[in-house]
């Protein structure tokens, strides 16, 4: 019996840890909801302040970035506004900024602590204000995104806008009533907010440590690059010839060469601080969206491209140049710094262009960002002089300068050109101008690339290149490389996703002619609908799926077709969603199942879209009024399934029973593949 027992008790054990695993019900952030002044006049111009304590790993959207984007936005909705009236809008107060690559623009966002405010003006001595704050969470952990309602009520008394004769301001303070929908008291919430916000500071920081390395390595390789370019490289033996003989000893001479370069990383990095001084958060903002910024940049891309091709020489004003050089003849550390000011003077018209590309790239309001990667550049632009000024003898050792430097300059204005159209294709995708959609813009790096590689074989010559008898094999292998890519973008001309190149494509949903799009849906009468979806005209699946977005219709419909009903709870703004539709759901081995094996509908659970008064229900979870499409379909997600994170797969049969568990974020294929393989064989059995 005793055996028994135990195995009951593992048995048990293990089905109570399978269902606490399999309750995801994720809790929202905390709100404190308050006035910003207790001693109110009618009159005054106070603030209502908003503030979230936002869970760990987690973060929620702010409000001040492109509404189209894609993700939530945080917005304020005022059920009832008694003695007040709104002066402007919801204000979020020095979110983050990132450039998010699946939503292909700059997002703000709060991590730890969230602050919005909103300022009206008292009109009457009785205030109350009943609304909600909409927003999202998400988490870059599993990719979780979930919209959340905070309600609440607040309540105030105010004094007239004028006092009798005589009494004192401090006399009758006027009290304050506030009624705010909170877990915790006010002080509880304060003292969580200062440990989290600093445990939250420093959680960011370290991930953005790797965000950081990584555009240091960038700006430290465009470094090396640019020692490779004709107006550089020819410096490094003017650079040997100025020091040597000028150090009376060896260890003055290692000295002046550190000295030289320390002055050219100070040089380059100084400007980047220029650069970074002027960027606040509202000028990146608008460095990152706006179309003039982005025409500007593209028209600078364009004109550096033509002078790398050959079109026209860049140089500074040779007067300039010419006091700089004349300081440089100078004896002693005076010298030695401007003889590194003629280095960087000089080589402008080559290094101009990758030095312009990372300071743009660095723009997001960020202090340290430019400072960096200027640092990174110079660093690996003034290792090299530095050590030839320490080891003239390995001049010796150098290729001669010739027509390969020019090559470098033709290959490196071919590159310009083609990110050139990332700029012209942000201004067009924000104002929705429709010059640049995806396959024209996919046929403009076809072409370009081509002409790359065509160069690299020699059949194309610019100005200044030289006569060329033969190629040698270092650019063959570069030339076989460009014409892969080549080949890689072609399909994209006709829809192919191109998954490694969608944070740099615009997105597919311009795309103008997509054979990818519909090539099951034409062979096969099996994706064919029976009924007219409901909300069709202002929702949609991908890749030419055909489904439903009300859950009783599309249930009645599985049930006609004799098929298992696939439930895709999404979002507008789900990263996550639009990944795994890209990455996995594109796949053919996933498409044609979807399409054929399934009944399929979604669930858009921030779909704003607002009901019929007649379809209204309360909620039993949260006892709140569910009038909108998003909100009922969150509701069910979470009454049903007890999950409200998306993206979440749900596979039933025609009684309304899980099939297989469901699935979350996973862009693994062949798991997708098992988990509709499983589901359908399930359904088969039952």
């Amino acid at each position: 019996m005793s055996k028994y027992f135990k195995i009951s008790v593992i048995l048990s054990l293990l089905i109570l840890f399978s269902n606490l695993t399999f309750a995801q019900i994720i809790a929202p952030p905390k709100w404190t909801i308050q006035l910003s002044e207790k001693n109110l006049k009618v009159g005054d111009e106070v603030k209502i302040i908003f503030k979230a304590q936002v869970p760990r790993d987690w973060y929620i959207y702010s409000n001040d970035f492109d509404p189209d984007l894609g993700p939530m936005l945080t917005e304020l909705e005022l059920k009832e506004k008694e003695g007040f009236v709104l002066v402007g809008g919801l204000k979020a107060i020095n979110p983050k900024k990132k450039f998010d690559e699946i939503w292909e623009g700059e997002v703000t966002y709060f991590v730890g602590t969230g602050t919005f405010e909103q300022t009206i003006r008292i009109t009457a001595e009785t205030i109350l204000a009943k609304g909600s704050v909409n927003y999202q969470m998400c988490t870059d952990i599993d990719g979780k995104c979930i919209p959340f309602e905070e309600d609440f009520s607040l309540a105030a008394q105010a004094l007239p806008g004028t006092t009798a004769a005589g009494e004192s301001a401090g006399e009758v303070p006027a009290e304050e009533i506030q009624n705010i929908e909170n877990e915790s008291g006010e002080e509880e919430v304060a003292e969580e907010a200062s440990a989290s916000e600093r445990s939250y500071i420093s959680l960011d920081e370290e991930g953005e440590q790797g965000g950081l390395i990584g555009f240091m390595l960038i700006a430290f390789l465009a470094g090396l690059a640019a020692l490779l370019t004709p107006c550089v490289f020819p410096m490094i033996p003017m650079t040997v010839t100025f020091f040597t003989g000028r150090a009376k000893s060896r260890i003055s001479g290692i000295r002046n060469a550190f000295i030289y370069g320390f002055s050219i990383i100070g040089i380059y990095t100084i400007a980047g601080t220029a650069v970074a001084a002027i960027q606040g958060p509202e000028f990146a903002n608008w460095l990152s969206t706006h179309w003039l910024p982005n025409v500007f940049f593209f028209l600078i891309f364009i004109f550096f491209a033509f002078a790398f091709l050959g079109m026209f020489e860049l140089t500074l004003p040779s007067g300039f140049v010419n006091k700089m050089d004349a300081k440089a003849d100078k004896g002693g550390m005076t010298g030695i710094f401007f003889m590194a000011f003629t280095l960087v003077l000089v080589s402008f018209s080559c290094t101009g262009p990758i030095v312009g590309s990372i300071l743009i790239s660095s723009a997001g309001g960020a202090l340290v960002k430019p400072i960096l990667g200027m640092f990174a550049f110079s660093l690996a632009f003034a290792i090299p002089f530095t050590l030839f000024a320490i080891f003239p003898e390995w001049l010796n050792s150098l290729p001669k300068s010739g027509g390969w430097l020019n090559s470098v300059k033709v290959v490196l204005g071919f590159l310009e050109l083609a990110l050139a159209f990332k700029f012209l294709s942000v201004a067009d995708q924000v104002y929705h101008w429709g010059l640049l959609d995806r396959d024209i813009y996919i046929a403009i790096w076809v072409v370009i690339f081509t002409l790359l590689g065509f160069y690299l074989l020699g059949k194309i010559r610019l100005p200044h290149d030289s006569p060329m008898q033969h190629i040698g094999v270092p650019r063959l292998m570069l030339a076989i490389t460009t014409f892969v890519f080549v080949v890689y973008l072609i399909p994209g001309l006709w829809g192919a996703p191109l998954k490694a190149l969608s944070g740099y494509l615009p997105p597919m949903s311009t795309h103008d002619f997509n054979i990818f799009e519909n090539r099951y849906s034409v062979a096969s009468s099996e994706n064919q609908l029976d009924d007219v979806p409901k909300y069709a005209d202002f929702l949609h699946f991908p890749h030419g799926i055909q489904g439903y977005f009300d859950y009783d219709q599309a249930l009645a419909a599985a049930k006609r077709a004799g098929k298992p009903l696939f439930i895709d709870f999404t979002g507008h703004g789900c990263v996550n969603c639009r990944e795994m539709e890209a990455r996995v759901w594109s796949d053919s081995q996933v498409l044609q199942r979807l399409k054929e094996d399934f009944v399929m509908v979604a669930l858009y659970i921030d779909e704003r879209h607002e009901l019929p008064e007649s379809e209204w229900y309360t909620s039993d979870y949260d006892g709140k009024v569910k009038s909108t499409i998003g909100k009922q379909n969150a509701d069910f997600q979470i009454t049903r399934f007890n999950n409200n994170a998306q993206p979440y797969y749900v596979i039933l049969d025609h009684n309304e029973e899980l099939l297989v568990r469901p699935k979350a974020y996973d862009t693994n294929i062949q798991n997708f593949v098992n988990f509709l393989e499983e589901a359908k064989a399930e359904f088969g059995r039952r």
